[in-house]
């Protein structure tokens, strides 16, 4: 009898690893909007790996080249340093003084 192993599926496996990696870049990050966008990524390829499981097929592959074009661009966007974390913006001009 095969062991568990032997009858996984190669999609299963790159989708676990994608995940795993994902998960581990998201815990790196500082919070923020980037660090929710690359658990949603790692949340992707987890389902993708769920759904690989069970039988592959040609929807998972775009599934997954979407979720690859987002962390790109997640990846491109904090190296960039075009969006700066700010915290929370004032309402209206001068509601920050009101504040203080």
């Amino acid at each position: 009898m095969p062991a568990f192993t032997d009858i996984m599926s190669d999609a299963f496996d790159y989708f676990r690893a994608y995940a795993l990696r994902a998960l581990c870049k998201a815990r790196a990050m500082p919070r923020g909007r980037i660090k929710h966008l690359q658990l949603v990524v790692g949340r992707i390829y987890n389902l993708l790996k769920k759904e690989a499981a069970y039988a592959p097929n040609t929807q998972q592959l775009q599934d997954f080249r979407a979720a690859q074009q987002l962390e790109a661009a997640l990846d491109r966007r904090r190296d960039d340093g075009s969006a700066p974390e700010r915290g929370f913006a004032a309402a209206r001009p001068g509601a920050e003084r009101e504040a203080r």
